[in-house]
C-alpha cells in the first residue's frame, strides 16, 4: 500500500459521506458541530463540558457558545456535577431529546437509503471491511498497548456508534451464551460457569424491580457487544454489579467504562449507599475499569471453581464517599 492508495480512498470516502449527510437538510436548523454535540449528549446523558471538549476536540470558547445557545433555546440544562462540584453537568431537556431524536432519525434514514442500494449478500462483507479498517488503524485493540483494557481511544468510533440500551427479546439469552463461550475460550472455564450465569439471568428475568435493578446492552453496528447487570444485594442499601462483558473485537472502545459508569449513576440515583462486586484476579482489564470508577478491593480468597484454581476478589464502591 502506498500513500497515494490511502489518499485515493480518502477522496472516494469523502465523496460518499458528502452525498450521505453533509447536506443542510440533515442538520437544519443546526450546524454540523451543533448536531455532534446533541448526539453526544443524547448518548451520554450525564456528562460535563470538559468531557464534551475532550470527546469532540472542540475549543472551549466555541463549545461554551454552543451550550449557551442550546440553553437559551431550552435544549439543555446546566448544573454542578454530582461527583465534582468544580465541573458543570450538561443534560438534555425534553425538547433537547426530541431535537436529538429527529437528527438521529434523519441520519438513519439517509444511511438506510444508501444501504438499500447494497445487495444483501454484500452487506456483511461491507460491515467486516469497515471493522477491519477501524481495527487496523486503531492498533487492533483501539488503545495501542495490546491489552484490550480500553485505557486509550485511538481508532474508537464516534460516540453515536456505541449505544447503551435496555435488553430486547433474546438479549438475556445472548448474555448467557456469550459469557459461557468467552470465558471458556479465554480462561478455560467449564460448564459450571455457564450454569451460574444462567441462574443469575433467570432470577433477573423472573423477578426484578426496574426501579432498583437494571441491565444494559452495549450495541455497535446493530449487534450486542457488551453488557452489565445491576441487581439488589442481600445487604439492604447495597447494589451488586454482575456479568460485565465486552466482546473481544469491541474492546478498546471504552465500552466497559461506559457500562460501569451507567450502572454507578443508576445506583446513585436509585438511592443505594454502595455497589459491590465479586470477580477473580485473572480479569485484569475489568479490575482496572473498576478502579477507575472508585471501587476498592476489600477481600481476597483462593478457591477452585469452574474447573480452575482462582483467587476471588470482593470490591466495594461507597456512593457517598467524597471523590478525590
Amino acid at each position: 500500500m502506498t500513500v497515494q492508495d490511502v489518499r485515493s480512498f480518502n477522496r472516494f470516502y469523502t465523496n460518499v459521506i458528502g452525498a450521505l449527510d453533509y447536506g443542510r437538510r440533515l442538520y437544519a436548523p443546526y450546524t454540523l458541530t451543533e448536531s455532534r454535540v446533541l448526539y453526544e449528549l443524547a448518548h451520554a446523558p450525564r456528562t460535563d463540558a470538559a468531557d464534551l471538549r475532550t470527546q469532540l476536540h472542540l475549543d472551549a470558547g466555541y463549545l461554551t457558545r454552543i451550550l449557551n445557545k442550546f440553553e437559551e433555546d431550552g435544549l439543555v440544562e446546566r448544573g454542578p456535577s454530582d461527583t465534582d462540584p468544580r465541573r458543570r453537568r450538561i443534560t438534555l431537556t425534553a425538547p433537547g431529546r426530541e431535537a436529538a431524536a429527529l437528527l438521529d432519525e434523519r441520519a438513519r434514514d439517509t444511511v438506510g437509503a444508501m444501504l438499500d442500494t447494497v445487495r444483501a449478500e454484500d452487506r456483511l462483507r461491507l460491515a467486516e471491511a469497515m471493522r477491519t479498517v477501524r481495527t487496523i488503524l486503531g492498533d487492533g485493540d483501539g488503545d495501542g498497548d495490546g491489552d484490550g483494557d480500553g485505557d486509550g481511544d485511538r481508532g474508537a468510533p464516534p460516540p453515536e456508534d456505541v449505544v447503551l440500551r435496555e435488553p430486547a427479546p433474546g438479549d438475556l439469552g445472548w448474555i448467557v451464551q456469550r459469557n459461557a463461550a468467552l470465558y471458556a475460550a479465554e480462561y478455560g472455564f467449564d460448564g459450571d460457569y455457564e450454569a451460574l450465569v444462567a441462574r443469575i439471568v433467570a432470577d433477573y428475568a423472573e423477578d426484578h424491580d426496574p426501579r432498583l435493578e437494571r441491565t444494559w446492552i452495549a450495541e455497535l453496528d446493530g449487534r450486542p457487544v457488551g453488557c452489565v447487570m445491576c441487581v439488589r444485594d442481600d445487604t439492604p442499601g447495597t447494589a451488586r454489579l454482575r456479568l460485565l462483558l465486552v466482546e473481544p473485537d469491541a474492546r478498546g472502545l471504552r465500552i466497559g467504562d461506559r457500562l460501569v459508569g451507567a450502572l454507578v449513576d443508576f445506583a446513585r440515583e436509585a438511592g443505594y449507599r454502595e455497589v459491590v462486586l465479586w470477580t477473580n484476579d485473572i480479569l485484569g482489564a475489568a479490575r482496572r475499569i473498576y478502579q477507575r470508577h472508585g471501587f476498592v478491593l476489600v477481600a481476597e480468597k483462593p478457591h477452585h471453581s469452574f474447573g480452575q484454581d482462582l483467587t476471588g476478589q470482593d470490591w466495594r464502591l461507597d456512593l457517598h464517599a467524597t471523590p478525590e
